[in-house]
């Protein structure tokens, strides 16, 4: 389906597709529901899609879009995954959990952060996606606001939307390193406000709020949704806190996928308040039944054993997200400073022509290199890049060398559809 860019929205939308289902107008049998029809696409996933058929085909790709660590699982989770599967047979498990799984995410949290939580607010969810879900259908009612930081992750809003709720971006700016700022969110926060999503390690900007902000935010009286996936993957001596330190009105959500290099198991899970415990393993038992077993079971392996590995490969990123920074600014990429945290740069790409979405396919289609477009990450990402420094070096030497060869007629492109 081709895409065009929705410029009031920041983000591609498939041509065709009503941005808004009139009220007065019954719905045709053939038109999806209006939750669904409103759902921006995922662009970083449709040009990875791209990336895998040219794959197919025989071209050789860089892939700098998803956000997927290099490195294997640990060991020890993948043993205890496949002797799960040979020892005993693959069946239902509790909706929440095993119970040995949720003990040993709360002891890893207390350990991690000092946070005393206990095992029955833990709900391991099949990846953190569904434990965002969760909590905002927990939270939203038709109407109610969920206020967050922009650029952002862009599912986000599609979550809240789907739910029944109103998103709210607040912009950050690379000045500050993308930190949100308190005194913003005060003044956009209402009766109507629901929630507060905290990325910290922020995806796409790589931004590590400070425990003050944190504070101020949880001051406003309002839950925050704190996605805490990257935690773990900060660098320079920089700290992430928690928003469990913060309360116990608010939600966490968590998983293996960035931190063990395990994306593909599909494991996460929310940390919920105590009024929220009954009705969260409703919907639970309704919308997933369980997490896979042999995949929780992978679970308690990798929190046992899995810090050395983790300290690994913080150290290689923390490599590789220099050399990066330094290339893409060789290359006339604009980028203020490095992130505090994840795996990404955030690159300034406006030289090169102001549609993010267009340059991501071009340097695809013609360098065989898989960027993310900042468009995907709303309105204020629109003229950016995100770039993956999860990959081994030797794929971020190629992608360099790829771009350099055809960004030189790109920015004369860019300049001239600029100029007109």
């Amino acid at each position: 389906m081709p895409v065009s860019v929705d410029a009031a929205a920041g983000a591609g939308y498939p041509v065709g597709m009503p941005r808004d289902l009139p009220e007065a107008l019954p719905r045709a049998k053939d038109r999806p529901a209006e939750r669904v029809a409103k759902m921006r696409p995922f662009l970083t996933m449709q040009l990875a899609e791209r990336a895998f058929e040219l794959q197919r085909e025989g071209a050789e790709i860089a892939h700098l879009g998803l956000g997927e660590p290099d490195f294997p699982a640990p060991e020890a989770a993948i043993r205890a995954c496949a002797e799960a599967l040979l020892e005993r047979p693959a069946r239902y498990e509790e909706s929440a959990g095993l119970p040995a799984l949720r003990r040993a995410i709360a002891a890893d949290l207390e350990q991690r952060f000092g946070a005393k939580v206990s095992a029955d607010r833990v709900l391991v969810t099949p990846g953190t996606s569904p434990a965002m879900l969760l909590a905002f259908s927990l939270l939203l009612e038709p109407g109610d606001e969920v206020i967050y930081a922009t650029p952002h992750y862009p599912c986000y809003p599609n979550f809240i939307r789907y739910c029944g709720g109103v998103p709210v971006p607040v912009p950050t700016a690379p000045e500050n390193g993308w930190k949100l700022d308190p005194e913003r969110v005060a003044r956009v926060t209402g009766p109507k406000t629901r929630a507060i999503i905290v990325g910290s390690p922020a995806n796409p900007t790589g931004a590590v709020q400070d425990r003050a902000t944190l504070e101020r935010l949880s001051e406003l009286g309002v839950p925050l949704v704190s996605d805490e996936v990257y935690d773990g993957l900060v660098y320079d001596g920089c700290e992430a806190t928690s928003a469990l330190g913060l309360g116990d009105r608010h939600f966490v959500v968590d998983g293996f996928s960035k931190r063990y290099a395990m994306t593909g198991f599909r494991l996460g899970w929310l940390v919920v308040p105590e009024w929220a415990v009954a009705p969260a393993r409703i919907a639970l038992q309704n919308l997933f039944i369980s997490a896979n077993g042999f995949v929780q079971r992978a679970g308690v392996a990798a929190l046992a054993s899995g810090a050395e590995s983790l300290a690994a490969m913080r150290a290689d990123f923390a490599k590789r997200r220099l050399r990066l920074v330094e290339g893409l600014r060789d290359l006339g990429f604009e980028v203020q400073r490095p992130p505090d945290g994840a795996f990404y740069v955030f690159a300034g790409a406006r030289r090169f022509g102001g549609d993010s979405l267009a340059l991501a396919r071009a340097l695809l289609e013609r360098a065989f290199v898989n960027v993310a477009p900042g468009c995907d990450f709303g309105e204020a990402g629109e003229g950016y890049l995100r770039f993956s420094f999860a990959v081994r070096e030797t794929t971020l030497e190629t992608a360099l060398e790829r771009m350099a060869r055809v960004l030189p007629e790109l920015e004369v492109a860019g300049a001239a559809g600029g100029s007109q």
